[in-house]
């Protein structure tokens, strides 16, 4: 089994450790936090034998080999680049970094530590319904388009009402909505139609100085890619991928539990329907056949596949940034 370490006790942390406990691929064993309660704490829940408060001692002396990293943002950089300067395997949250520099530096650094892995976790692209989506779509005739929506109301957002900055709407961790729920939409547009040839974002921008929701547009050689999505507001609007009289039909393009083909004649045929036990299990599952099999061709392919797939989203979500005028604390610098 794959030693593992993790770097934050969040929500999402727990989810990604409940899906490494279903693939019975991981073995948790390191927690680290900056708060030493909380890691005994997360530990003692999960089954893991050490925990760190000092992120040195836990890359030098923790009994790991890959590392998961949920922190703030800002941070992924890093303690990514630490992982890599330690032979660690790195799985970083989306969004993975937060300019194409940071980005740069790291691949310069996995270049240079060939048995090092790197994987942005962006779970939407690994379940069986998107590829569903992949395969359906190289069946159309004629593509004219999507929109991709993806909008959940945070309840951190309620937090920012009061006055108060919490984390995900901060300048200072590199928050927003772009960098959080758009980069699913994201990759959604880049893993189906690739890159685009000009990109526009429209942002919401709050009070806290970040976006709390927005539009961008994808300008493609013969159509457009509109890209919705929000954690200031909610939304039960479809996904679409348009045809020319027929179309993909999506629940929602961060989730992706069901996808329904709409021919010519307005007749539905579900495509993809497979709910996962949990949504990072596939994401779990493919990352570890990357690890275990190292001389294994097709895992390779993979790997290098969403690994460049990774540099292409960080380029066009900095690019929307750029566009719409939105920085982060200490980015200039």
């Amino acid at each position: 089994m794959i030693k593992l370490g993790i770097i934050g006790t969040n929500w999402i942390t727990q989810q990604f450790v409940d899906a490494v406990k279903l693939s019975r691929e991981f073995d948790l064993t390191s927690v680290y936090s900056r708060h030493d309660q909380t890691a005994k704490t997360f530990a003692a829940k999960n089954g893991a034998q050490e925990t760190f408060t000092d992120l040195n001692a836990f890359f030098k002396n923790g009994q790991f080999e890959t590392v998961y990293i949920a922190s703030p943002n800002s941070l992924h950089f890093e303690q990514a680049q630490m992982a890599i300067q330690h032979n660690k395997n790195v799985i970083v949250e989306k969004p993975a970094f937060s300019t194409q520099k940071q980005m740069a530096k790291i691949q310069a650094l996995l270049d240079a530590n060939s048995q090092v892995r790197y994987f942005e976790a962006a779970r939407n692209i690994h379940t069986e319904n998107f590829h569903a989506i992949e395969k359906k779509l190289g069946e159309l005739k004629t593509v004219q388009g999507a929109e991709f929506t993806y909008s959940k109301y945070s309840s951190r957002y309620d937090l920012v009402l009061d006055g108060e900055e919490p984390n995900v709407f901060s300048p200072k961790y590199a928050g927003g909505a772009l960098q959080d729920l758009g980069v699913y939409t994201v990759y959604d547009a880049v893993a189906l139609f690739g890159m685009p040839e000009e990109a526009a974002y429209y942002p919401q921008l709050i009070r806290t100085g970040v976006d709390g929701k927005g539009t961008a547009i994808l300008q493609y050689p013969e159509y457009n890619v509109i890209l919705n999505f929000s954690k200031i507001t909610n939304s039960h609007m479809t996904s679409e991928i348009y045809g020319l009289k027929d179309l993909i039909e999506i629940d929602d393009a961060g989730e992706i539990n069901a996808v329904i083909y709409i021919d010519d004649d307005h007749n539905k045929q579900i495509i993809g329907n497979t709910i996962d036990e949990n949504p990072m299990l596939p994401e779990v599952e493919d990352f570890a056949k990357v690890i275990n099999n190292p001389k294994n061709p097709q895992d390779q392919r993979d790997y290098d596949y969403w690994r460049q797939l990774s540099v292409y989203v960080n380029k066009l979500i900095y690019n929307l940034r750029q566009d719409a005028h939105i920085s982060f604390v200490g980015e200039k610098q």
